[in-house]
């Protein structure tokens, strides 16, 4: 199949797993609290924890307890890993998108793929069991291992780093959370 097909037809594919993946989450929550935001001014610790710059403008959520747990999940998952802070970004920002740092299960009709979990990874795909996928350290786990994979992620903008990972069909949706990963993993690297 040539590159533009394939690419066409990827395309498709993926926005009827993205609709079908994000009609979900939205339709189960009352109120949107996403909001968009102008890039910031990168802080001291940008170099090590944004080291390129954000790409465009900034999204932000507020996190509950739960949220607020996984990101702490996912750092200690980074930790134990013996990767660094710019991995846990890496990883925070890739679950603001697919999931809002909310650990999902099925979404039954309003999914037509088995990806769950704080990464949305996939059963079928080969990312583990249901009961593992859903498990916040060792879906991290399986990110990371995805991610060291990545000749020179840690020389790559964010959301390159993050798609060649999860191959989502928005590669650049991820781009959107390095800031505010930047600053959870700033907030709760040390506590």
């Amino acid at each position: 199949m040539n590159t533009i097909l394939r690419k066409s037809v990827l395309g498709v594919a993926g926005l009827a797993f993205t609709g079908g993946v994000f009609a979900g989450p939205v339709a189960a929550h009352a109120v949107d609290t996403t909001r968009a935001v102008k890039p910031v001014t990168a802080t001291v610790q940008s170099d090590k924890l944004i080291p390129h710059g954000v790409q465009g403008d900034q999204s932000r959520i507020d996190l509950n307890d739960e949220q607020t747990a996984n990101v702490k999940a996912i750092i200690a998952a980074t930790k134990k890993a013996g990767m660094d802070e710019r991995a846990a970004v890496v990883s925070i920002a890739t679950a603001l998108q697919e999931s809002k740092l909310e650990n999902l299960g099925h979404l039954g009709d309003r999914n037509d793929h088995d990806s769950q979990g704080l990464f949305q990874q996939r059963p079928s795909s080969g990312w583990g069991t249901v009961e593992q996928i859903t498990d916040p350290e060792y879906s991290t786990t399986a990110f990371l291992k995805g991610l060291k994979q990545v000749d020179g992620w840690k020389d790559m903008p964010l959301t390159k780093a993050a798609q060649t990972v999860q191959v989502s069909a928005y590669p650049d949706h991820y781009a959107q959370w390095e800031q505010q990963a930047a600053d959870l993993v700033a907030k709760h690297w040390n506590s």
